[in-house]
């Protein structure tokens, strides 16, 4: 099971002393929270890709990259690849650069956005949007697994001969995770090659998140993948903590309020109830996460949100020390003793090289 944090990079203001933070202070938050995110133990660090305010995070690789160079041991993912508005051969190039800088330390999450206004920003129709995400990912596969690429589509001209480089490190492409909260066509698309779906069920309540899981779960089996519960899963989630409940609340409440994503809606008593965020006791989070493979199943991969609302830097580290310290320990231990053995973990590029190394062994016997 992997752990992490995942960042939307909005520039909000502190609704406590009415302060905003600069662009650039923003951006170095992220940095100093992907670095504490390796000090407290986490295993992933994902950026969200937005090109518009009020986030920061519209060069996922640039920022990554300048995390690689700091870190040993985390990986590097995006919590969205805007595989709609992007040039697939960009994104060939330029995650298969960060891979190698990165020593295989890479995994994306292709989606399509919240953002309506980003399509014609560059040069797309939003009302093509699936149609954009089935493309676009098709031809990014072929660019990171043939050497030579002919190729003819609807929405960008024709290549004749090409090669994206570098290729991949050691012939391995990043593992693909599918991100998408209410389209069953990226479910689809997830389970048809046997990537990984990622449900960011922030939002939403379990029923409507268990209803995608499954979908993607019952056709990753139809395509000869492995069984349903084999298939690769991960989850987004909100904490908030404090040593005991009423502390948490009282604290994080005027954030909540003032949120530009959920703010001035449904109360925060409400919202703790209906979809995954929990403000509480760290053994109130632990509770919590564990009832996530009830609903779901046992999943590869759970990432959550921290950092958001205006929180001030401080606060943030210290959640995570909070999150590294007294809950994913017990996490860890509690979903490996739950975990049947068939059930695979989530892939990295070392167990991606492997099971490369061992296809290819099979062909020449």
């Amino acid at each position: 099971m992997q752990f992490g944090v995942f960042s939307v990079s909005d520039v909000t203001e502190d609704p406590t002393t009415g302060k905003t933070v600069s662009e650039g202070e923003r951006i170095k938050a992220m940095v100093a929270i992907a670095l504490k995110a390796e000090e407290v133990g986490l295993d992933v660090f994902a950026t969200g890709e937005h090109h518009n305010p009020p986030f920061v995070a519209s060069s996922p690789t640039t920022m990554l990259g300048f995390i690689a160079a700091q870190t040993s041991k985390l990986v590097l993912s995006t919590a969205t690849t805007l595989i709609t508005t992007n040039d697939p051969v960009k994104i060939a190039e330029d995650y298969a650069m960060l891979q190698h800088l990165a020593g295989g330390r890479v995994d994306l999450m292709m989606g399509r956005g919240n953002t309506g206004p980003v399509y014609p920003w560059f040069g797309q129709d939003i009302r093509n949007g699936i149609a954009l995400a089935v493309e676009n990912y098709a031809l990014l596969r072929r660019l990171w697994r043939e050497d030579v690429v002919d190729w003819e589509g609807k929405f960008r001209t024709p290549l004749q001969g090409f090669t994206s480089t570098p290729r991949p490190l050691d012939d391995v492409p990043p593992f693909v995770w599918h991100g998408s909260i209410r389209s069953p066509e990226i479910a689809e698309q997830a389970a048809y090659y046997g990537d990984g779906f990622f449900h960011n069920n922030i939002f939403w309540p379990a029923s409507h998140t268990k209803q995608m899981i499954d979908l993607y779960r019952r056709r990753f089996e139809h395509y000869g993948h492995g069984a349903a519960d084999q298939a690769i899963v991960g989850l987004g989630g909100q904490v908030f903590m404090r040593k005991n409940s009423q502390d948490a609340v009282r604290e994080f409440r005027p954030y909540f309020d003032n949120a530009p994503v959920y703010g001035h809606g449904p109360s925060l008593e409400d919202f703790t109830r209906e979809t995954p965020l929990t403000v509480g006791s760290p053994q109130e989070v632990i509770e919590r996460t564990l009832t996530f493979r009830e609903h779901f199943g046992d999943y590869q991969r759970q990432l959550f949100l921290m950092d958001h609302a205006g929180l001030p830097l401080k606060t943030v580290l210290e959640q995570l020390d909070i999150l590294g310290e007294e809950v994913i320990p017990v996490l860890r231990k509690e979903f490996a003793a739950l975990k049947p053995a068939h059930v695979p973990d989530a892939p990295t590029h070392e167990s991606l090289k492997t099971a490369a190394q061992r296809a290819r062994d099979l062909e020449t016997l």
